[in-house]
């Protein structure tokens, strides 16, 4: 079961709900009780994935992977 992010229109307060896609609108918030959740956008990463444009181990190439400014 995938992990959701949800906003509660009563309390106000944000959490994150182990649920089922079809059944997260049964879901009480875990602060106040309340089934007025609202479903957030969010995204998700992958483990182990680097970031857009930059290589992983560090990259650069040079003893200090680039950072130093010395290169």
């Amino acid at each position: 079961m995938p992990i959701y992010e949800f906003h509660c229109e009563k309390c106000g307060k944000d959490s994150e709900l182990l649920v089922r896609s079809a059944d997260w609108k049964n879901s009480e918030c875990p602060h106040c009780g309340s089934k007025k959740l609202a479903k957030k956008f969010s995204t998700f990463a992958s483990a182990g994935a680097a970031p857009a444009g930059k290589a992983s181990g560090g990259g650069g190439g040079h003893c200090c992977g680039g950072h130093c400014g010395g290169h």
